[in-house]
């Protein structure tokens, strides 16, 4: 099964370094706490095109559990605009923290 990324986005100006720091680490324990509900990955964004954050999930249906309209109210009352979610299925992640290549979500030996 494929795993799925969400990029969302929010039309923000970039903040600074120690704002970006600061609000990434203030929920990051929600985020780690979704480990047991399919979040492999948050990266969180900050840049002249907004702030947001890339997700990975194990599966879409993990995704869509988390992603729900009630969430994406949440987070409209919470940054003061309404976020762009971009879903995309993943099959091939080249990871090298962990030396590997995985397909969905197995590592693979390295073909040439």
């Amino acid at each position: 099964m494929a795993h799925c990324i969400v990029v969302v986005q929010f039309d923000l100006p970039k903040r600074s370094e120690e704002q970006a720091v600061k609000g990434g680490t203030s929920t990051a324990p929600v985020y780690r706490g979704l480990a047991k509900k399919g979040l492999i990955r948050k990266d969180y964004l900050n840049g002249e095109a907004g702030t947001g954050g890339v997700y990975l999930w194990d599966s879409l249906q993990s995704a869509q559990a988390w992603f729900t309209e009630a969430r994406i109210a949440e987070l409209t009352e919470r940054f003061g605009v309404r976020p762009r979610l971009t879903w995309y299925d993943t099959h091939v992640t080249v990871d090298n923290l962990a030396g590997e290549t995985r397909v969905n979500g197995e590592a693979v030996e390295e073909v040439a």
